[in-house]
């Protein structure tokens, strides 16, 4: 009998949903990007109370252990997500040759996801050089590719600082042409509801179809905005924010916007029923699953 008890457990198309969404990599890393902020801005919250406590006496210790834990969690998040990223080049590479094979509806956008692909392929080995490096994996000088070719003892500096702030401005790149794209977008989004309004009979399912759509730009607007302070912090060598609370906040907000479009990305239509559920669910399209990977894609990790 209690064998036998999640019999009596109700099926839950949320937790369905849920796992469908954390079966790909990039749902996963948008919940932890989620879950690594939230505690970022606990942990101060909580160190807070522990002064405050302490100064009218109710507390031993000006310190909090629980803040202390969840700044080192948070940290192994981060970590952790930079790992996951070693194979990120991947899908970028997939998706340029799908660009290349099925082309946007512009030139002009055509020509901003080249030049983001194009970022992101400098993106990714220089922050895999720098993971390297940082856990010192590698030595703090290679031989460079001159070098080998000629067969001198020419060696270039590996610093894992310069590494990441390049990383970061390449990342930089990708977020500026986001605003570039997301304008295209908007015009494209306009023509789409100026052609609704002056057809006739329009179903109601075209209707919901360009509301969802509007959703999804506002809220990678959202997400986006939030992106580029941190870029700009990121690629500076002195940053731009003193307070370390401003990339915690933007990042947060980040993660909560790219948390959200996934998890509309990946509903299923009402009509659907539950036996389709781990099918239908999985099928992201695969310029969809690249763009919100690269949302995310350094939070947190060149603090």
């Amino acid at each position: 009998m209690q064998l036998g008890a999640f019999a009596f457990v109700p099926s839950s198309e949320t937790l369905d949903h849920l796992i469908r969404y954390l079966s790909t990599w990039s749902g996963t890393d948008k919940l932890f990007t989620l879950i690594e902020y939230t505690l970022k801005l606990v942990a101060p919250v909580l160190v807070a109370r522990a002064k405050l406590q302490h100064r009218v006496g109710v507390r031993k210790e000006a310190t909090s252990s629980v803040a202390t834990s969840l700044a080192r969690f948070a940290s192994i998040i981060g970590d952790f997500k930079m790992l996951g990223r070693f194979l990120g080049l991947l899908p970028i590479v997939q998706w340029m040759i799908s660009m290349e094979r099925s082309p946007p509806p512009t030139r002009v956008l055509l020509t901003i996801e080249r030049l983001q692909g194009w970022s992101m392929l400098a993106y990714y080995p220089l922050e895999h050089l720098y993971y390297l490096r940082a856990h010192d994996l590698i030595p703090a000088a290679v031989p460079s590719l001159m070098s080998l070719v000629r067969r001198s003892s020419k060696r270039v500096q590996l610093n894992t600082n310069t590494l990441a702030m390049w990383s970061c401005r390449a990342w930089a790149v990708y977020v500026i042409l986001q605003f570039a794209h997301l304008i295209q977008d908007r015009k494209l989004l306009l023509m789409s509801e100026k052609n609704l309004r002056k057809s006739k009979g329009v179903a109601s399912e075209d209707k919901e179809d360009l509301r969802k759509r509007w959703g999804a730009f506002w809220n990678e607007v959202v997400a986006n905005s939030a992106n580029l302070p941190l870029a700009i912090h990121w690629s500076l060598e002195k940053g731009l924010f003193t307070n370390d609370i401003w990339p915690t906040i933007f990042g947060f907000i980040n993660g909560v916007a790219t948390f959200r479009s996934g998890w509309k990305a990946t509903a299923l239509p009402a009509s659907k029923t539950s036996s389709t559920t781990a099918v239908a669910g999985s099928s992201v399209s695969e310029k969809a699953e690249t763009d919100s990977q690269v949302v995310s894609v350094v939070l947190a990790d060149a603090d």
